[in-house]
């Protein structure tokens, strides 16, 4: 049986291996196909599309990224599969998007150097400066710099919501991501819907939302779902009409409990998934 990921993350936003290395690792694990879903980005599909063309072994690459959108009081996130990274509004979305997300750093950055942090955004992007900068990044950072010892310390002492130093990001509205995905040729997916910690009835709620605003998939298999969250995924994508979905969410050492392809040990997604989310926008597989 072939088995695929369609979650996994570059240095190109907050994994730490490069585009090429992911996609060594792919064939290592005698992976059928890859999807690159960086964080608000596409930046690294080209150099994901080169890698390939240079490996021997029959590996099918999947172009895409993954949407931060405003739920609430939190955010949530849309993978977009197939995505057409040469698409000119989606670029400009993106470029908006990253734009956001620099503004709020900066302002943390600020945050941090008051407290007597010697932190700065070049620091941050010392090894990938054209990488997408999240808080796994200043984790990094302070973890490198003995501040915290560990990357949960870090978020714990500085980085959570909750912390002085947070500032919070301005989000696209979810209905606005799906769109942005679809007219740039791609499957909106829900991604890890039971990360988000919500109740039952209003997962629900969310996902009814998105299915009308023409969300497509759910991430059913995922490195963190057990086989309880998989059997309420599955009827959430049944009863809205969604196609199963999966993904390891790899990132290199920033997870170094997930694999890519097989997440902690035990993921296992079947090629079936790939052919019905491709069909549903004509992808040729």
């Amino acid at each position: 049986m072939k088995y695929i990921d369609l979650h996994t993350h570059s240095d190109y936003s907050d994994g730490t291996c490069p585009p090429s290395v992911l996609i060594t690792k792919a064939v290592e694990k005698g992976l059928a196909a890859f999807a690159l879903t960086d964080h608000d980005t596409v930046s690294g599909i080209d150099d994901a599309i080169n890698a390939v063309k240079k490996q021997k072994a029959p590996l099918k690459f999947i172009p895409g990224t993954e949407l931060s959108v405003a739920y609430k009081d939190r955010d949530i996130h849309i993978v977009g599969l197939f995505i057409n990274h040469k698409n000119t509004a989606f670029k400009n979305a993106a470029r908006m998007i990253i734009k956001r997300r620099d503004d709020r750093n900066m302002e943390m950055v600020s945050n941090l150097k008051k407290a007597g942090i010697p932190i700065s955004m070049e620091a941050l992007t010392k090894e990938n400066p054209g990488t997408v900068v999240t808080r796994a990044h200043f984790a990094r950072f302070l973890v490198d710099n003995q501040i915290a010892a560990t990357p949960a310390e870090a978020f714990k002492k500085y980085l959570d919501t909750d912390t002085p130093y947070y500032v919070p990001r301005k989000y696209i509205e979810p209905e606005e991501g799906i769109e942005l995905i679809r007219n740039a040729g791609g499957v909106p997916v829900l991604a890890h819907p039971m990360h988000y910690k919500l109740k039952e009835a209003e997962l629900e709620k969310l996902v009814k939302r998105l299915s009308f605003a023409g969300l497509m998939g759910i991430e059913v298999l995922y490195s963190n779902h057990t086989e309880q969250d998989e059997i309420s995924a599955k009827k959430l994508a049944k009863k809205y009409n969604l196609l199963p979905s999966g993904g390891s969410d790899f990132h290199g050492s920033n997870k170094p409990a997930i694999d890519i392809g097989t997440g902690r040990g035990n993921l296992a997604v079947p090629y079936s998934y790939l052919e019905r989310l491709a069909a549903a926008c004509n992808y040729p597989l």
